[in-house]
């Protein structure tokens, strides 16, 4: 800890979305008593990210309706919110950061909680095209809205087959678009989810008429008069009168790399958040972060991982012995589906599926490597993402075959094998 004492310290804070924000209140939890200075380049109040491809893309709702926040709470925590100004430099050395307004200011504690940007890929043409969105802030959606609603044909094709995409895609059928997706990989969901799950939500969007073609590597997009053509690399081609593109994101590192910091997928955090630079922390979507669990770093984006990151950190930069072991879960919101989803697949070897007996779209997806369980995904099945939690933070071994009968009660005396 610093010499001074702790209500002459500032500890700044860099990014004002999940992470950051729930850090600059746990930091007030758990005692600081020094300024609290938190920067971001958004100039809206922070607010929740997930409903923005759900909830938010749908209603007619100001965004200040998903604050995470209020603009009083910032006051009441003596919180010094700085909105739609940027971070240009980090001075590791002297321990100051530097503005686009060039203005300086100094620090004793650090936390980097940048995130991400929306990856946009190098498609010919791309800069070309009309009415051609990311969905990663409170901006996009708006301009999603308005693009929409001005759009006589209301043709949307998303490029990208990921949970944003999909979300997306539910989202603007729900308000009458025609809506295509188109998917590099052989199936959506590849990278995060088995075959069946796949499977699955490519019928759920079949079935509510959302069109989702596979193997369609998108290779450029012609505009002519307004008219936006994406053609792929098997030759065929799309009309859109708008494009969402959901592909990736890139993450914030530039800051921590032009300080010194050490990368690597992300930038690299201990146990405690704490970055390779004495004083500097990392928080949320841009971490790199050991799971003691599953005995690997990651890099997680989601918002279960900015929050416990947040109280990791706040208490660590409060002088507390602490570690962050958290179980990831996550969850995706599809037409009239809910997904659920705890731990990490990567790495298994076998999986069981049990389909529930009381309602047809109510299943679950376990994850195995070996005998070990490493996720599990449950479909409209809150009781069996509730379970799964249970039994990966236990490491029980479960019987494969009871688990798979859904004549067998879903229960931890039912499953557990001595």
């Amino acid at each position: 800890m610093s010499d001074k004492s702790s209500l002459d310290q500032t500890c700044i804070i860099i990014g004002a979305s999940h992470a950051g924000v729930n850090l600059a209140f746990s930091l007030r939890k758990e005692g600081w008593q020094g300024e609290i200075k938190l920067f971001d380049a958004d100039p809206i109040l922070p607010y929740h990210r997930p409903p923005l491809s759900k909830a938010y893309l749908t209603s007619d709702d100001e965004i200040d309706k998903n604050a995470l926040k209020s603009a009083e709470s910032y006051d009441k925590e003596n919180i010094n919110l700085n909105l739609g100004v940027s971070v240009t430099k980090i001075d590791a050395e002297s321990e100051q950061i530097t503005l686009s307004d060039n203005t300086v200011h100094g620090y004793d504690k650090l936390v980097i909680a940048t995130g991400a940007r929306p990856l946009i890929p190098p498609i010919t043409g791309i800069e070309t095209a009309t009415h051609l969105y990311p969905l990663r802030t409170a901006l996009d959606v708006s301009n999603i809205r308005k693009a929409f609603n001005q759009s006589k044909q209301k043709r949307v094709v998303i490029i990208g087959g990921g949970y944003i995409g999909l979300e997306t895609a539910a989202s603007l059928k729900k308000l009458g678009a025609k809506v295509t997706v188109l998917e590099r990989e052989d199936r959506i969901l590849a990278r995060v989810t088995a075959p069946e799950m796949s499977a699955f939500f490519a019928k759920l969007h079949a079935d509510n008429d959302v069109d989702v073609f596979t193997g369609k590597n998108v290779t450029q997009i012609q505009n002519c008069q307004n008219e936006n053509t994406i053609i792929c690399a098997d030759g065929s081609s799309y009309q859109a009168d708008i494009i969402i593109v959901g592909v990736g994101i890139r993450v914030n590192t530039e800051l921590a790399a032009d300080a010194g910091i050490e990368l690597e997928n992300g930038i690299k955090v201990d146990e405690t958040t704490a970055t390779s630079a004495a004083n500097i922390y990392a928080i949320g979507d841009c971490s790199y972060h050991y799971n003691p669990h599953y005995d690997r770093f990651i890099r997680l984006e989601s918002v279960q991982n900015a929050v416990d990151q947040a109280k990791t950190a706040a208490a660590a930069i409060n002088g507390k012995q602490v570690k962050y072991d958290t179980l990831p879960w996550f969850w995706s919101d599809q037409h009239d589906v809910k997904l659920q989803m705890v731990g990490l697949s990567q790495g298994y070897n076998q999986i069981v599926v049990r389909q529930e007996l009381d309602a047809e779209n109510k299943f679950s997806v376990w994850y195995f490597d070996n005998d070990t369980l490493l996720s599990v995904d449950a479909v409209n099945n809150a009781k069996a993402y509730v379970l799964g939690t249970k039994f990966i933070k236990s490491s029980s071994k479960l019987d494969k075959a009871k688990l798979a009968d859904a004549n067998v009660e879903l229960k931890p005396a039912n499953l557990i094998q001595d």
